[in-house]
């Protein structure tokens, strides 16, 4: 879907009453809201910035390589001067043309730099590469914050419905209890209780509508989406069928494709560059110069001859700064410590990625086993609950049976709800730490 049929499906969502919340037919895709953030997100630009900033600094490296000119013009007033002796006698004035110019033209061409300038375009791109892994990290962390706020949005709609169902069905209970008292079957402080009851499951409605309002919003500024979208999850995503990959494939995708990986282990050779950069110090430099020369008057002569000098030359420039063999030291054990702590941080986030790897794998199959736990224990504490207010309609049970029945019913369901998501949860988590989200 292309941006625009994207903001026209987004715009078309049912905005937020002031009451409860009402559900729309219109479907938001997760992937769809990344495609959004990649263009929208205001957290993620500065990263897309920084590397614009990146490849400017790479060009700026590359013009190392051009040749230095310099173009020097220069017109001055010189006074008169004078003549004495050594002890300062005998003064005499000395006329000089009071017109003074200088045009001079200079060109250096490096030659050999002892490495130097292509050590420098090499670390700019070293550089470059470490911030495009800092953007795909940063989309990463964003990605899998959408994700949170859309599975959440989830959780809490499906939750709703189903405080919404046990609310309908604590009514009819509610109904049913005032038309046995009125029989004279029921007592006062039954109702009472069960009313309760009623005004807490409302209560509790009231709440997670107000988690949806905050969680929509936090996903729509997020990602960037238009003000006032309503942000109504794809059922779909929980009958997917997710890939069932062992560990040793997700433990090989994160070691591929993990930006923080691929950060660390950018900084290592960024470090090892710079140290090759410091040690261009000790070598010569070496270049072409060619370069013109016009002057006037000529003041070197007495008396000055108001005349032009013009002169020009070409040949080859050595320079060598031999105290970096003995300053240069203190700089390259900086380096090479630097250099070490790198190489010691590549190694603890790969065991730290390696870690987490195994955590979310082991916690995406225990999804699937809480899953199949849940699913049973809403089946029991629905049969439960169906006996128990059949019993209860036969005076056969208490009201604290009724309400220990209805309690247990109301959080089999809502353990079925989490069950159902962490399965779609431990997956995106998995596919974060691997970078493949």
């Amino acid at each position: 879907m292309n941006n625009l049929r994207l903001l026209t499906g987004l715009l078309s969502v049912t905005l937020l009453g002031g009451g409860m919340r009402s559900y729309s037919q219109s479907v938001i895709t997760l992937e769809e809201i990344f495609k959004t953030a990649e263009t929208n997100s205001a957290q993620l630009r500065p990263s897309f910035t920084a590397q614009t900033e990146s490849a400017c600094t790479t060009n700026i490296a590359r013009a190392g390589r051009l040749p230095d000119i310099d173009l020097s013009l220069s017109i001055s007033y010189i006074g008169d001067g004078f003549i004495t002796k050594r002890d300062f006698s005998n003064y005499q004035k000395a006329p000089i043309p009071h017109l003074g110019n200088g045009l001079s033209l200079n060109l250096t061409q490096p030659v050999y730099t002892g490495g130097a300038v292509t050590s420098a375009i090499e670390l700019a791109e070293l550089k470059s590469t470490a911030t495009r892994y800092a953007t795909d990290f940063q989309r990463d962390n964003i990605r899998f914050r959408l994700t949170g706020f859309y599975l959440d949005i989830y959780k809490y709609t499906n939750l709703y419905r189903v405080m919404e169902s046990n609310i309908s069905a604590a009514k009819k209970v509610l109904e049913e209890m005032k038309a046995r008292y009125e029989q004279g079957t029921a007592l006062q402080n039954d109702i009472t209780r069960y009313e309760l009851l009623v005004s807490n499951l409302e209560l509790q409605l009231v709440r997670i509508n107000n988690t949806l309002d905050i969680l929509n919003s936090n996903l729509v500024t997020t990602a960037g989406l238009p003000d006032g979208t309503v942000v109504v999850p794809d059922s779909t995503i929980l009958v997917r069928s997710l890939p069932m990959q062992g560990e040793h494939w997700w433990q090989q995708e994160a070691m591929a494709n993990s930006p923080s990986l691929s950060l660390a282990r950018s900084s290592v050779n960024i470090s090892r560059k710079a140290e090759d950069i410091i040690r261009s110090e000790r070598l010569p430099k070496i270049g072409l110069q060619a370069g013109w020369t016009i002057d006037g008057p000529i003041l070197v002569e007495v008396p000055p001859i108001n005349r032009n000098l013009s002169y020009w030359y070409i040949g080859i420039g050595v320079s060598y700064n031999i105290s970096s063999l003995y300053k240069s030291n203190k700089s390259l054990a900086k380096s090479r410590a630097a250099t070490q702590r790198a190489t010691e941080e590549l190694t603890a986030t790969h065991e730290n990625i390696s870690l987490s790897v195994r955590a979310d794998y082991i916690h995406y199959l225990e999804a699937y086993e809480e899953l199949k736990t849940q699913r049973k224990s809403a089946e029991l504490a629905d049969r439960n609950y169906q006996t128990i207010t059949t019993r209860y309609s036969a005076d056969m049970a208490l009201i604290t049976d009724m309400l220990d029945a209805v309690n247990a019913k109301l959080d089999a369901e809502k353990q079925l709800v989490n069950a159902h998501i962490n399965i779609i949860y431990y997956y995106y988590k998995l596919l974060f730490t691997t970078g493949k989200i």
